[in-house]
């Protein structure tokens, strides 16, 4: 049965011709309607009158108006008291009084008899549509000032579930009459400006899924940390949705790329991460909401499947279009029949409204002992007191500016929430309550933090959601700074700036920085933030002692087999980092540990030979083929081949490292030729570090087997000056300016370009020493590769030396600085 469908057999019921329409069906109305049903039920009018075009599924339902409670009002001279109420608020009386004062009244007056006749008619003709009698509904409070693009209101009114029968129906009205006037809802009218007066409140009754059978959950068509617009954001968990929106579970979540989705036959989902999903909200026998321990094997699997992810993410992308701006959505998954429905989807109210033309970041300065971590939601930072509070009760004793550590919150905190520097939460994800309103109040917060409230009482910290998806409560008021630029007053360059990226995590962040892809992504670091384990330990964990053992078989729970989850990891970094650029090129450098590093990972240890210069050691290209590490570096190549033939980002570039000979190159080629990477097919290029002298000598017999060199700067001082760069001792005499460095460099230009490559570099020099940039552009260098902060200085210093170079400068040949 299609819930959206109307069935034939009830004939629609007819508001009157004269006076006014106190209920009609919620497809009667447009997102244009908020006047006469409030924000949520004009959205949910939206949907269901283009339901059928956007291939979405909408539960059915009707809608009291606003005038419907305006009667209600008048018939109970409701409007007094109302004004009685918030006139003791004024001038300083209990808010909590106020509000209850006027709850009461709503709770105890009558609804007059045409707004009754009007609910019974269509809760009748809605169970003949359904072919329920006394269908069981969800009753849901839509206010006029809510779902707006500048303010959400985000669970400020009642919703009741669950209801059925029309005794039930008429008390669940009245309560979400009467949640107009909720402490929490009047305080966010005053914090937004909005009179109360103006505010009218329409009643939407729909067709209650059973989510408690099934699943629930919320999606953003934006990334709510970053602003990111090509993303979906989805979370989810078992039963009913409020368990997510009061904090009380650390959901599932997916991150899938928008631009890939109209592909049926990629799965362009960059990341899913499992949650605790600690409790679901089921119903009782009686038919109540009530909260209960998920069991463990569901803790342990997703809510959704892959083509269920895929399926909301598409219905999502096409809400987003068609309203024409980033969304915040709900869903559920009906446990009966198993299906998919949109049941809200308002504007999103805080990423949307960012300029995008600047670019905000917070920089953590040092840092220090971390006492919690949970999920970071947006990328500020913030020092103070720690203030535990147990219940809202206590919030008379917070002090303003103070961070404020619950256990979760809901709207009745959001008064003393408006009253933070910041906000740490024990339970929760980024679709939390705590999150939604952290981003609204602009505060930086860390939630699913787990122990917060255990050990930050009264403690001075500082709480840090600038270092990635992870958030940290540091030790201490810790120093930091913030810093802004007008991306789109930049100049545009000849010379391709690219950037480097190490953590995964933080890619995202830079995608309004007016760069032409990734220069370096490196794999070792997706090993360090991701995998967090030796892949031949994984592969082979009976070669590694029992307490290790014991770790890695944890890292892969859940996973058909360990190779599985190498694989996983790594196309989930790569594929993170390859979307915040797509289209652009995004250059993935394949592992490049020494082997004092990889002996590091967990479980290393007995897959490392000692090497007295590790730097100089078994590292790079001699590995890949290699019986010692041959099995790793298959699952690097099958992680790139997920990441660009099955999620869809081909893009993805790689690139070998440290290769010393040409004989070597086709050592590695061959074996990633074993493993499904064909130079040329599907468009793959394979580019090589030229960071050994004999990459710069035999540069055009390198040429024929790549197609393209990006210079190690680092590395390549290194071996050409004879200076170990991890020697303290000469670390006067480790400088990439060197005339020897810069003509070898030039050098290599010339010789790239002869053969038709093009040559970066993605070195640490051109980020560190502006005058070294200047040398590159002059020498003709392709693109530069640039650590995230040091991109504006210089790509407005490559603009400068290149409007000289049009203006009739020479091409520099590689000499000393002047």
């Amino acid at each position: 049965m299609n819930p959206v469908a109307t069935s034939p057999i009830a004939e629609r019921p007819r508001a009157p011709t004269e006076g006014p329409v106190l209920a009609d069906w919620l497809a009667a109305f447009s997102r244009t309607d908020t006047a006469r049903v409030g924000g949520k039920n004009a959205s949910l009018g939206e949907l269901l009158r283009h339901a059928d075009t956007l291939g979405i599924r909408v539960p059915d339902g009707f809608a009291l108006t606003t005038e419907a409670f305006r009667s209600f009002l008048a018939y109970n001279h409701l409007d007094a008291v109302i004004g009685a109420a918030l006139e003791q608020r004024a001038a300083g009386a209990s808010g909590v009084d106020a509000g209850e004062t006027i709850r009461r009244a709503f709770l105890s007056a009558a609804l007059p008899p045409a707004v009754i006749d009007a609910l019974y008619e269509f809760y009748e003709a809605l169970g003949h549509r359904l072919e329920t009698p006394a269908p069981a509904v969800a009753v849901r409070s839509s206010a006029t000032a809510e779902d707006l693009p500048e303010a959400s209101f985000a669970g400020q009114q009642e919703t009741v579930l669950n209801v059925r029968g029309e005794e039930a129906l008429l008390l669940a009205v009245r309560h979400c009459f009467a949640s107009l006037y909720t402490d929490r809802a009047i305080s966010y009218r005053e914090l937004h400006g909005i009179p109360h007066a103006e505010v009218s409140l329409s009643v939407g009754v729909q067709q209650m899924l059973r989510a408690d059978l099934g699943a629930s959950g919320v999606a953003f068509t934006i990334d709510t940390e970053t602003g990111f617009p090509r993303l979906i954001l989805l979370t989810g968990t078992y039963g009913i949705g409020e368990s997510i929106v009061q904090g009380r579970v650390n959901p599932d979540e997916w991150r899938i790329f928008t631009p890939l989705l109209d592909r049926a036959e990629l799965v362009p989902i960059l990341e899913r991460r499992i949650g605790l999903k600690q409790v679901t909200m089921v119903l009782d026998a009686s038919g109540h909401p009530v909260t209960v321990e998920t069991p463990e094997a569901l803790r342990q699997r997703a809510c959704l499947t892959d083509a269920q992810v895929l399926q909301l993410a598409r219905w999502c992308a096409a809400i987003a279009v068609h309203y024409g701006c980033p969304m915040d959505i709900e869903w559920v998954l009906d446990g009966t029949e198993h299906t998919l429905h949109i049941v809200q989807a308002r504007p999103e109210t805080v990423r949307s409204r960012d300029d995008r033309g600047v670019l905000r970041t917070y920089t953590l300065e040092r840092t220090g002992p971390r006492l919690v971590s949970g999920v970071a939601v947006g990328n500020r930072i913030a020092s103070g007191t720690a203030c535990v509070l147990h219940d809202i009760h206590e919030a008379a004793r917070f002090p303003d500016g103070a961070i404020l550590v619950a256990r979760q919150t809901d709207p009745d905190w959001v008064p003393v929430m408006r009253r933070a520097s910041a906000i740490v939460t024990d339970a929760g994800g980024r679709t939390s309550h705590a999150a939604i309103v952290s981003r609204e109040l602009g505060l930086a917060a860390v939630v699913g933090a787990g122990t917060a409230t255990q050990c930050l009482d009264g403690r001075t910290v500082t709480v840090s959601c600038a270092e990635g998806p992870e958030g940290s409560v540091y030790e201490g008021a810790l120093p930091f700074h913030a810093t802004d630029v007008r991306v789109d007053a930049l100049p545009s360059t000849k010379t391709a700036l690219l950037l480097n990226i190490a953590d995964p995590a933080i890619a995202m962040r830079w995608w309004a920085l007016p760069v032409r892809g990734i220069g370096l992504a490196r794999l070792e670091f997706v090993f360090e933030h991701l995998v967090g384990a030796h892949p031949m330990a994984l592969l082979h964990p009976e070669q590694v002692p029992e307490a290790e053992r014991t770790r890695l078989a944890a890292l892969t729970q859940g996973y058909p087999s360990a190779a599985d989850y190498v694989v996983d990891r790594l196309a989930t970094g790569i594929a993170l980092i390859a979307a915040s650029r797509w289209p652009d090129p995004v250059i993935v450098r394949f592992s490049d540990f020494k082997t004092n590093e990889y002996a590091g990972l967990l479980g290393g240890a007995p897959f490392e030979p000692h090497e007295e210069n590790p730097m100089l050691g078994f590292r790079g290209a001699s590995r890949y083929a290699d019986a010692r590490y041959r099995e790793g570096f298959a699952l690097e190549c099958q992680a790139i081949r997920r990441v660009r033939e099955v999620i869809g980002l081909s893009n993805v570039v790689v690139m070998i490292p440290f290769c010393r000979t040409p004989e070597e190159a086709d050592r590695v080629l061959a074996e990633m030729l074993r493993h499904g990477l064909a130079r040329g097919v599907a468009d793959l290029r394979v580019y090589m570090m030229a960071e050994i002298p004999s990459n710069l000598i035999l540069a055009r017999e390198f040429a024929s087997r790549f197609d393209g060199f990006s210079i190690g700067s680092n590395d390549l001082t290194q071996l050409l000056l004879g200076v170990d760069r991890d020697n303290p001792l000469l670390a006067s005499l480790f400088d990439e300016r060197h005339p020897a460095v810069r003509q070898a460099i030039a050098q290599l230009i010339r010789e790239a370009h002869a053969a038709g490559c093009p040559v970066g570099i993605c070195g640490q020099a051109p980020s560190d020493y502006p005058e070294f940039a200047e040398f590159l552009v002059r020498s003709g260098i392709d693109s530069m590769s640039l650590n995230p902060d040091s991109v504006v200085p210089v790509l407005t210093r490559v603009a400068a030396v290149e409007e000289e170079m049009r203006r009739g400068a020479t091409p520099d040949s590689g000499a000393a600085p002047r």
